[in-house]
C-alpha cells in the first residue's frame, strides 16, 4: 500500500463521517421542528435556525480537506500520511458525535419553544457546547497541517 492511500482513507472518513453526523443532527432537530409546528407554527424561524446548527460539522469536515489537500502527493512519506490520517480521523469522529448530540440539544430546545417557552437564546448557548469540540478538532487539523 502506498502512503497516499492511507491519507485518502483519512480524508474520506473526515468528510464522510462529519457529513453523516450532520445529516443525523439536522434530522433529529427537523423531526422535533415538525412536531413543534403543530403547537406553535409562528416560531418557524427559530426552529429553522436550530435545525441548521448541526449542519456545520459536515462543513468542518469539508473544510478539513482543503486544509490538508496541499500535503496530498503521490510521493508523500508515511509520516505525512499518518499525520493526515490522524488529523482526519480526529475531525471525523468529533464531527460525527458532536453533530448528533448537538441535534439532540436543539431538538429539546425546539420542543420547549413549541410548548410556548422562551428558550431560543438559551438553547443556542447550550447547543454551542458540542460545536466547540468540532471547532477544536478543526483547529487541530489546521495545526497538524501547518506542522507538516
Amino acid at each position: 500500500m502506498e502512503p497516499i492511500i492511507l491519507a485518502y482513507i483519512g480524508i474520506g472518513l473526515m468528510v464522510g463521517l462529519a457529513g453523516v453526523g450532520s445529516s443525523y443532527g439536522v434530522t433529529i432537530a427537523g423531526n422535533a421542528a415538525i412536531g413543534a409546528m403543530k403547537k406553535n407554527p409562528d416560531a418557524f424561524g427559530n426552529y429553522m435556525v436550530l435545525c441548521a446548527l448541526p449542519g456545520t460539522q459536515g462543513l468542518y469536515g469539508f473544510l478539513g480537506y482543503f486544509l490538508l489537500q496541499t500535503h496530498l502527493s503521490p510521493d508523500m512519506s508515511w509520516g505525512v500520511a499518518a499525520a493526515v490520517f490522524g488529523a482526519s480521523l480526529t475531525l471525523a469522529l468529533t464531527g460525527l458525535i458532536s453533530a448528533i448530540r448537538q441535534g439532540q440539544v436543539c431538538a429539546n430546545g425546539i420542543a420547549g419553544i413549541g410548548s410556548g417557552y422562551d428558550v431560543f437564546g438559551k438553547t443556542m448557548i447550550l447547543a454551542v457546547f458540542p460545536e466547540l469540540y468540532a471547532i477544536v478538532s478543526l483547529a487541530a487539523v489546521f495545526m497538524i497541517g501547518n506542522a507538516l
